[in-house]
């Protein structure tokens, strides 16, 4: 029970933290829109790749970053819960579940990232 309550909040942090990144990011560009009014010659202005297309991508960039990252980070834990499981089959068995499941989220994310660019190279 505590497992599934310990997950609960785990995804909903990363659904949180993920949607309060979307209006800093949309925030950002509106100021930098702002300040660049009449500015023809600077390297921060002169934003010809500035397009959602971009946007989407660097946003997909990032949180693939992040998922491997956190992917890795379960390996190397769930690698030293079965190092330390002293043949204990059910710590055992969780390890296994433990690196199991970082594997499949990282392959989930792999789908993820190349459905996103199949998606933007159509759009744009």
């Amino acid at each position: 029970m505590i497992g599934k309550v310990k997950a609960f909040f785990i995804v909903a942090g990363i659904a949180l933290g993920i949607g309060m990144l979307s209006p800093i990011a949309v925030g950002a560009v509106s100021v930098i829109d702002e300040q660049c009014a009449g500015v023809t010659e600077s390297a921060v202005c002169d934003r010809k790749d500035a397009t959602p297309e971009n946007l989407a991508k660097n946003i997909v960039n990032t949180l693939l970053f992040v998922v491997g990252a956190i992917s890795v980070i379960m390996i190397i834990i769930g690698g030293i819960m079965y190092a330390t499981s002293a043949g204990d089959s059910g710590r055992v068995t969780l390890a296994k579940n433990t690196v199991t499941y970082a594997v499949v989220g990282l392959v989930v994310s792999f789908i993820a990232f190349g459905v996103v660019q199949f998606v933007v190279s159509r759009i744009g």
